[in-house]
């Protein structure tokens, strides 16, 4: 399918579903110059959170606006993220996103794989050029760490990644006091058993920043052992 060419929806695209716009990055979608999209509202409550204001705030720019500023940076930047917030909730994403694609942007979404119905049809549809996908932690701490239950939906959602052509990456956040270094390990295991191979980013918890919860201090201590296997490297971002 030839996304410069596919049919844009006439519905209204005034909904102010975003929070905040970052004009430029070179941090955020690798090998490309881009834009953020912040996504007001999400549907977990993840306890290390850093976006308290957009994860629990409304959203204050509309989809035309965006696009509007879009165009002008036709030619003077390569791609387009999506992030959060949870931006895989929000109505007319799909026809947002089509938007953005016939001006020749890439589109990075940044997800908690909450949303696999969604997923699928951007994906089926060729809608998204890269995708990273939270891995918060297994099931035993899941709904603790992030106050849901939708473990089997990032599940699918993984599972849909590494069947689709889809460039994406696995990561995860750490904090010391909610992922044990067993439980780590574990989760490197539940990747190779479902067959994911590839780079697994693991951002340490920043210490000293607002959160969504308040927390103990982390200890970064696991970031200097190495924990890559045969068909995982475990990357320590910083």
């Amino acid at each position: 399918m030839n996304t410069n060419s596919a049919h844009i929806s006439k519905k209204p695209l005034s909904t102010k579903g975003i929070f905040s716009l970052t004009p430029f990055t070179l941090l955020d979608y690798p090998h490309k110059t881009a834009c953020i999209v912040w996504f007001a509202g999400c549907n977990m409550r993840c306890l290390y959170c850093y976006n308290p204001d957009i994860v629990l705030g409304k959203g204050k720019i509309d989809f035309d606006s965006v696009l509007a500023f879009l165009k002008t940076r036709k030619g003077l930047l390569d791609g387009v993220v999506l992030s959060g917030g949870e931006c895989t909730l929000h109505k007319n994403i799909i026809d947002f996103i089509k938007e953005i694609k016939t001006m020749g942007f890439a589109v990075k979404i940044d997800t908690n794989g909450s949303n696999p119905k969604i997923l699928n049809s951007l994906i089926h549809d060729q809608l998204i050029d890269y995708v990273a996908l939270d891995y918060k932690s297994l099931p035993h701490t899941f709904k603790k760490l992030t106050q849901s239950g939708l473990f089997s939906e990032f599940e699918e959602s993984l599972s849909l990644l590494i069947q689709s052509n889809i460039p994406f990456e696995v990561r995860t956040t750490f904090h010391s006091s909610l992922i044990s270094e067993n439980d780590f390990i574990k989760m490197i295991e539940y990747l190779e058993t479902k067959n994911f191979e590839g780079n697994y980013y693991v951002q340490h918890f920043m210490n000293n920043v607002p959160t969504l919860s308040k927390l103990d201090h982390s200890n970064k201590e696991i970031r200097f052992k190495n924990f890559s296997t045969p068909k995982i490297k475990v990357i320590f971002r910083e």
